[in-house]
């Protein structure tokens, strides 16, 4: 017994000290910086208390921002799993061609999203132009420079990087579904959306409540795309939490005040995160 506690800590223990380390100890500091009025260089700081945290409410770009980042995320977390579910549908079917369809759909997720975000601003601003200008359809043209283009563009960037990705994770449910439920729901008739919606559908339950809790999360954490593709722009109209709350300590100094952001930040997607697999799971089928 002894033997097996030391073998567990000396496996356990880097991992968890690293842990300790990198996550538990900066985010303290982040909690206590958050009553402070520190602005990230000076060594001086003063205790402020809840000032920090009644700014926020009424900080027009940050209640703007988190706005946005809802709409963002439910209208992704949609189209993610929608595309990436009909994907997993499509190779699974027994073509020739499905370990093709499978690379090819899952490449984009190996792109890093900096890249991703300057490959479609290309495409929007100097591809869709040169459409625009050749058609005559002039909603082609300056597709970044509007909010609700700009607000798709982010939403068309996200669902071709992450599609690819749940969509394994669907596949891997599929393959789980003993065949000879499938084939007796066909002997008995049953159509191809039929033995979807009553067989296939429940069974992979658990894999929407891990495919809905990693898109969530990858949602509302966005910055690199937003970054690269539009910068918040046009006037900080498509500026997401975490580009609000990066700019408020580096752009601004404002470093207790972006560490009070960022708390509520991480209450915000808890929230919403687990509340969302406490759902999930309960709609679950066992097999």
């Amino acid at each position: 017994m002894k033997r097996n506690r030391v073998y567990f800590w000396m496996f356990v223990g880097p991992c968890l000290l690293a842990f300790i380390i990198v996550v538990i100890i900066p985010l303290l500091f982040g909690i206590y910086y958050s009553f402070t009025n520190w602005n990230g260089i000076n060594a001086e700081l003063d205790f402020i208390g809840l000032s920090n945290y009644s700014k926020l409410l009424k900080d027009n770009h940050f209640v703007k921002s988190f706005v946005f980042t809802i709409k963002f995320t439910a209208v992704s977390v949609f189209l993610i799993n929608l595309i990436g579910f009909l994907l997993a549908l499509l190779v699974t079917r027994g073509l020739k061609i499905s370990n093709f369809f499978r690379t090819v759909f899952f490449m984009p997720n190996l792109i890093g999203g900096i890249i991703l975000g300057f490959i479609w601003q290309f495409i929007f601003v100097s591809a869709f132009g040169a459409l625009g200008e050749y058609t005559g359809q002039m909603w082609l043209m300056g597709w970044l420079s509007t909010t609700e283009t700009s607000f798709w563009g982010l939403v068309i960037l996200m669902a071709w990087q992450l599609s690819g990705y749940v969509m394994v994770i669907y596949i891997a449910a599929i393959q789980g579904i003993p065949r000879e439920l499938i084939e007796a729901a066909e002997i008995d008739g049953a159509s191809s959306w039929k033995r979807v919606k009553n067989i296939v559908l429940p069974l992979v339950r658990p894999a929407f409540t891990v495919s809905l809790f990693l898109t969530l999360s990858n949602s509302f954490k966005l910055y690199d795309q937003n970054l690269s593709l539009t910068a918040g722009g046009p006037a900080r109209s498509t500026e997401m939490l975490a580009m609000n709350i990066y700019n408020t300590a580096f752009s601004f100094l404002k470093m207790g005040e972006a560490q009070a952001k960022a708390v509520l930040f991480l209450i915000i997607v808890g929230f919403f995160t687990l509340s969302q697999v406490y759902v999930s799971k309960r709609g679950e089928v066992e097999m």
